[in-house]
């Protein structure tokens, strides 16, 4: 298994190396150069040094606009890497949901991320997104970073589909999209999210649903799975079709990132 993938963060949730997985038919995924993470507007100086410390020089921001306005994210001091997103929104989450006296918050926060599961893989914008970060890792040198709000859930998806085209196997996709829920960060997240979504649902949440909500479950991946292989046929049809990735740009991948 791979080194303690977390970094040690005061105000990041969830920043973590996703390489070091073992390859199908021989190799594993590099480290040190595949980083994901939760939004950093409440980074630390120390976090802003630590990060610094990567050499990250490309930045993949899969938050929409309005996300972007609300938590703007803090930088390194002389962080002369780039920052890629999308021009417009980029949330999946369903309309809003009623929780009447019948459903516990627990059930509501179920079904809503199961929403967001279902939609992301039919996402205009983060179809574009996926297609950018896969693109950009195969052209650009140097570490990356790769993160939206919580990142879990987005973020969880890039992670899962970079490492599907290195050739780590289902199994070890859903092992390193279940790591979110070791993050020693969750406090963080807790503090960006809860106060925001209690005042929108006009009521607690309980702590069963702040856990389906703030950790990911192995049914939100087997949603996304579900979803595309419905409507693709296969996971490779929908990273082939939809989102561009020809058998020349995942060798290109493969040769930088698999050792």
């Amino acid at each position: 298994m791979i080194r303690e993938p977390f970094l040690n963060t005061d105000g990041i949730h969830n920043f973590r190396d996703y390489g070091g997985w073992k390859v199908e038919g021989g190799g594993n995924v590099k480290t040190g150069l595949l980083w994901r993470s939760g939004q950093h507007v409440g980074a630390s100086e120390a976090d802003l040094q630590a990060v610094r410390a990567l050499g990250i020089r490309t930045v993949v921001d899969l938050r929409g606009v309005s996300e972007r306005d609300r938590n703007p994210c803090k930088r390194p001091e002389g962080f002369d890497g780039e920052v890629f997103f999308y021009d417009g929104e980029t949330s999946s989450s369903p309309p809003h949901m009623d929780v009447d006296e019948g459903t516990t918050t627990e059930e509501f926060a179920r079904q809503r991320m199961l929403g967001v599961y279902t939609r992301i893989p039919r996402n205009v914008a983060m179809i574009s997104m996926f297609a950018q970060y896969l693109r950009l890792l195969a052209e650009r040198d140097g570490p990356s970073l790769v993160h939206c709000f919580a990142g879990k859930d987005r973020t969880g998806v890039a992670a899962m589909l970079m490492l599907h085209v290195l050739g780590v196997s289902r199994e070890n996709q859903m092992a390193e999209f279940l790591r979110t829920n070791h993050a020693p960060t969750l406090e963080v997240l807790a503090a960006q999210s809860v106060p925001g979504i209690e005042q929108r649902l006009g009521r607690k949440l309980d702590d069963g649903a702040i856990k389906a909500l703030l950790e990911v479950r192995e049914e939100y991946l087997e949603t996304f799975w579900q979803v595309v292989e419905e409507e693709h046929g296969t996971l490779d049809a929908y990273i082939e079709g939809t989102l561009g990735v020809d058998e020349l740009l995942k060798e290109q991948l493969r040769t930088r990132f698999v050792a």
